[in-house]
């Protein structure tokens, strides 16, 4: 009976993950898109490339001037069922700065979900509870709930510390679990 419940419960954790998007040397990231605070004026300038291991790299500078002080890094998912998930998982190198972590559960609206995040300076594992997920707009967050739907279709990194800084995150893989 031990041995049956062992193998039922290993079974369904290695069901249990979800592949986001892993970053390869055969990723494309094309549709990987870059919105900085040009958008209203701002002068920051943010990119995302593959590195020779094929890590996805979203970096650059953050300038203040002109109101300034953001860059984000967006991928528009499709629709991803995520009721059977609790959370996120991203596999990463910072570089000791604060990020955040963005979703939306439809594409076409104006508001996202938001979780802050540290980096260590070190590969780790990110883990982000959906359900702690914050509803903001323009930054500001909103008298709403939490992340509640059934599925996502957009996914965003953003950093914005309020100051000038440069800035690298490495990016392996995205995952729910």
């Amino acid at each position: 009976m031990v041995k049956v419940l062992f193998i039922c419960v290993v079974l369904n954790s290695s069901v249990m993950a979800q592949l986001i998007f892993d970053f390869n040397k055969e990723s494309n990231i094309r549709d990987w898109m870059i919105v900085d605070d040009v958008v209203m004026g701002g002068r920051s300038s943010g990119k995302i490339r593959l590195n020779d291991e094929g890590h996805g790299v979203f970096g650059g500078e953050i300038s203040l001037e002109n109101n300034g002080g953001f860059s984000s890094v967006r991928y528009k998912t499709g629709r991803i069922e995520v009721k059977d998930y609790s959370k996120i998982v991203i596999k990463l190198r910072g570089d000791g700065k604060e990020y955040q972590f963005r979703i939306k559960g439809e594409t076409g609206d104006d508001y996202l979900y938001v979780a802050p995040f540290s980096t260590s300076g070190e590969w780790e594992e990110i883990e982000i509870e959906l359900k702690n997920m914050y509803p903001t707009f323009r930054g500001r967050k909103l008298d709403m709930p939490n992340f509640s739907n059934d599925h996502l279709e957009e996914i965003a990194f953003l950093i914005g510390n309020k100051k000038k800084e440069k800035f690298k995150l490495v990016i392996d893989r995205i995952e729910l679990r």
